[in-house]
């Protein structure tokens, strides 16, 4: 079966998908992207993750990681093999045995061991769409989510802008474990990037 190597490219609210997130995973050595719409727990966990920032105690995904970890053994590889109804499924692959996982739990497992991610040439397919020209030269950072600060200003302020103010909240939220609060600030910080880019 066809393994396609693919990176984050980002992730974005999806008002279709009633409080759901999509996670745009791009081709590595190609042009064709791939959405995959997951909780938004998931999200948040993917997003601190690739952000740097660690939550005063540990998400599920840290607990797992831990748990693998104390076990002895390792994952090399994440892998979404298969698309179904809709549905898309994926497998860990942990010391050459492979686990069942949601794409979403795996993925998130996967940022915590920076090991790549695959997906199958079937799924890719039938999934995958390739951007107009004006996205595809937008590449490298995750897009607005969970969790995703807004980009350094190109030269400093004499006092905090609105952006570093709700940047500020955001990591205050987080570490009182206000997830709900975060995610509130988040949105408004990702709707503020939209009006002012």
């Amino acid at each position: 079966m066809e393994r396609i190597q693919v990176d984050i490219l980002g992730l974005s609210t999806s008002p279709s998908a009633g409080g759901a997130y999509a996670l745009i995973l791009k081709e590595v050595n190609g042009m064709r992207r791939l959405p995959i719409i997951i909780g938004a727990f998931e999200a948040q966990s993917i997003a601190l993750e690739i952000e740097g920032i660690k939550p005063p105690r540990p998400l599920t995904h840290d607990l797992i990681k831990t748990i693998i970890d104390a076990l002895g053994v390792s994952l090399s590889d994440v892998f979404i093999n298969e698309l179904r109804d809709g549905t898309f499924y994926a497998r860990l692959n942990v010391d050459s045995q492979e686990i069942d996982s949601r794409p979403s739990d795996a993925i998130a497992l996967a940022v915590r061991y920076g090991v790549p991610i695959f997906v199958s040439g079937k799924v890719m397919d039938e999934a995958s769409f390739v951007p107009d020209g004006d996205e595809v030269e937008k590449t490298g950072a995750p897009a607005a989510g969970p969790g995703s600060g807004p980009t350094e200003p190109a030269a400093p302020k004499p006092k905090l802008t609105k952006i570093e103010q709700l940047e500020h909240q955001l990591k205050e939220a987080i570490a009182k474990e206000d997830y709900e609060q975060a995610a509130r600030i988040r949105d408004e910080i990702t709707r503020f990037q939209a009006r002012n880019s």
